[in-house]
């Protein structure tokens, strides 16, 4: 019978030695949207193994136990997917607003030009970054409700919304200037 220890210690083997073949599975299965990164999924998947209870049944098969968990994570994400439907009329103030984060509200009007370039630089983003923005800035919800739906704890969309933030700061000042 394996000990506790020495099963922590195979499941800690096999993370570190298969870690980008996990990553390119997740890949291979999945398309971008924001829970979809594969490196997060990879990720909550370990942390799901590691805190399982001590009093568990130890993992005879690693692999198989690893590669059945980031499936069924897949399946789980796949089921819980939100599709985005975008309000017509609301749309226009809520990039106006969005665009206030990074351009002040000297007069709160802001050109057709400069709301395309925050439209266009949002699209560029990475799509967790672009789905955390949008759902967050646009659609209005919080970021408990949105790890609720996900399952991605909201220190990580935290995270995500501001690095997102960053670039686009980043690119639309480069183009100002």
């Amino acid at each position: 019978m394996v000990s506790n220890k020495e099963n922590y210690n195979n499941l800690s083997d096999f993370f570190d030695e298969e870690y980008h073949s996990l990553k390119g599975y997740v890949q291979s299965k999945i398309n971008n949207t924001t829970e979809r990164d594969a490196e997060d999924i990879v990720q909550d998947v370990a942390l799901r193994i590691f805190s399982r209870p001590q009093d568990a049944i130890p993992i005879t098969n690693i692999g198989g136990f690893v590669y059945s968990a980031i499936k069924n994570r897949i399946i789980d994400i796949m089921r819980t997917k939100k599709e985005t439907k975008y309000d017509s009329e609301g749309i226009d103030t809520k990039w106006a607003e969005f665009a206030e984060l990074f351009y002040g509200n000297a007069d709160n009007t802001y050109s057709e030009e400069m709301k395309n370039q925050l439209q266009m630089a949002i699209m560029k983003l990475k799509p967790s970054y672009r789905d955390i923005i949008i759902a967050v800035d646009f659609e209005g919800y919080t970021y408990r409700e949105i790890s609720e739906q996900t399952n991605i704890s909201p220190g990580t969309l935290m995270s995500r919304r501001h690095r997102a933030i960053s670039i686009l700061f980043r690119d639309l000042k480069l183009k100002i200037v």
